[in-house]
């Protein structure tokens, strides 16, 4: 078992985590641990781009506005504030890494998206996030201070006691063990500061825009360790995604709305503007709502996005991943509307952080999707994730900076090492296999983008009894990347279910029939840990 010890340790290689590694890299070692590889994220599944005020005809305060509409009251004003306000600085140091965003006669060609009331997204075409991935990996592959390992599973974090020993405000990070994919052996990573970037947790649900990596690894890890997870109700469901037999998590950039995109339902009528004054641009909440009226409706399989109206060599140009990507399914975008229907995206919740991505646990911070900063209140504005990542990775670095300079010491100390005890290799893996789909299963129909107050309770009746397999499965045999992920998505879709029966109304990302309008004693944020609710 491989022990890799450095000055910082950087779960997760999208834009948070590599943006991280890069800014500590300026005064320490890193190391950069990766699930599968640095391409293999939702940053470089982001096709729309970054929002930044950066036009002169566009403003920091109508950002703010924009945002905090979005957000449907839960937003927090200081971190929007702090957010939107570094956005310009963050576009500039993005250029200055090499991330070439588009261009037009001379200026940044910004893009206009659901939500926003000025064109203020940077983008490279439809594949911003490869782009920024492309730049970015290649920064940290050149840094003769980061140490890059791929295709490591992170299982828990290393702790100065176990949390069920030592309350959260008393304990320390110390690093991560983690499941070598090539090996199969366990190496402890050990840092003084550790740096949560794993992303989202979208498998959770049977359809998501979200890579195979997306397990809430980051969040499941935070809470074992007793950190607080925030606002677990709000789940973004991206209102379209490919519908395809043969597509898997293919999605349909929210530019093409921005972009003059008209949704209809299998009858050809545009059907928006029943849902929204401003149809097509309203906030992604509503739009996935109206897709799944619709099609609840008319039992339609999907509705479909027509751009046809628009010119061909427009699109092409516009769009081209999208264009080939349809094509190749037989789908031509320029002649034909493509069919959609909603799937998760993005957690507006996560792992409790401050302004700095600083965690209740001494040692840990978190950044990006896998955070809850404040910034998305109920419901995210589109493009406002990889400027949340950008952001508060820079913003971590500096404060990880200043508490080494302030205190010194705490290194690793004698952990516990990983042992694997009597377990043995598993001859039960349809265990894995039946429990992973019943919970994406549940999570889809009781606790997505519609939910009732039964539903609720039979997902969480069910998903005891998955966790109590779960459990006895996770001691008895020898781990495996699968048994790991569905350890993770199942301690998170019991904290989705835990804050959904908590928040009795309706407001942003989640809504309860049975409580279907917002409250005013509801404006405030869901807080769940291993302690209590």
């Amino acid at each position: 078992m491989a022990n890799h010890t450095s000055d910082f340790l950087v779960i997760g290689g999208g834009l948070a985590g590599m943006m991280a590694a890069h800014e500590l890299s300026a005064f320490g070692t890193v190391s950069l641990v990766a699930k599968k590889d640095l391409f293999s994220s939702n940053t470089d599944n982001a096709q729309g781009g970054l929002a930044a005020a950066v036009s002169p005809e566009d403003s920091i305060e109508s950002h703010m506005a924009d945002t905090l509409s979005a957000g449907a009251g839960l937003c927090d004003p200081e971190i929007v504030r702090i957010t939107v306000t570094e956005g310009p600085d963050c576009a500039r140091e993005l250029l200055k890494l090499g991330v070439n965003f588009a261009r037009k006669n001379g200026r940044l060609d910004l893009g206009l998206e659901g939500g926003h009331s000025a064109r203020r997204v940077l983008h490279y075409k439809d594949l911003t996030g490869h782009e920024i991935v492309r730049a970015l990996a290649e920064v940290c592959r050149s840094s003769k201070n980061i140490r890059i390992f791929e295709n490591c599973v992170c299982i828990d974090l290393i702790l100065r006691d176990h949390a069920r020993e030592l309350p959260v405000e008393r304990n320390r990070c110390f690093g991560a063990y983690a499941l070598n994919g090539k090996t199969g052996g366990v190496s402890h990573f050990t840092a003084r500061y550790t740096v949560l970037a794993t992303g989202g947790a979208g498998k959770v649900y049977r359809y998501t825009s979200n890579p195979d990596t997306a397990t809430g690894d980051g969040m499941a890890m935070a809470w074992r360790a007793g950190a607080p997870l925030k606002n677990m109700e709000f789940v973004q469901f991206h209102p379209t995604c490919l519908f395809h037999p043969k597509a898997k998590s293919f999605l349909i950039s929210e530019a093409v709305r921005g972009e003059g995109g008209v949704l209809r339902g299998a009858d050809g009528k545009a059907f928006m503007k029943n849902y929204a004054k401003t149809a097509e641009l309203a906030p992604r909440d509503i739009v996935a709502r109206a897709i799944d009226s619709e099609i609840k409706r008319t039992g339609a399989d999907c509705v479909f996005l027509d751009i046809t109206h628009l010119k061909a060599d427009f699109v092409k140009k516009r769009f081209p991943y999208i264009y080939k990507t349809c094509l190749r399914f037989g789908i031509d975008i320029t002649k034909e509307p493509i069919p959609v229907v909603p799937a998760a995206h993005f957690f507006c919740g996560g792992i409790e952080t401050d302004s700095c991505g600083k965690t209740a646990l001494a040692g840990l911070f978190a950044v990006g999707e896998t955070a809850c900063t404040g910034l998305h209140g109920a419901n995210r504005l589109a493009s406002n994730s990889l400027l949340e990542a950008c952001v508060f990775a820079r913003r971590a670095a500096a404060r990880i900076k200043e508490e080494m300079t302030a205190i010194r010491g705490h290194g690793a100390p004698n952990f516990t090492r990983w042992h694997t005890g009597n377990a043995t290799p598993s001859e039960e893996a349809v265990t894995i296999t039946q429990n992973w789909e019943e919970i994406r299963a549940l999570m889809w129909h009781y606790a997505g983008i519609v939910r009732t107050d039964r539903r609720l309770e039979r997902a969480r009746r069910r998903l005891n009894l998955i966790n109590e397999e779960i459990h006895e499965y996770y001691w008895d045999f020898l781990l495996t990347r699968d048994v790991i992920e569905l350890r993770n998505i199942a301690c998170v879709a019991e904290q989705i279910i835990r804050s959904a029966q908590y928040r009795r109304e309706s407001r942003g990302l989640h809504y309860n029939l049975d409580s279907p309008s917002p409250r005013p004693e509801w404006s405030m944020s869901t807080v769940v840990d291993r302690y209590r609710l």
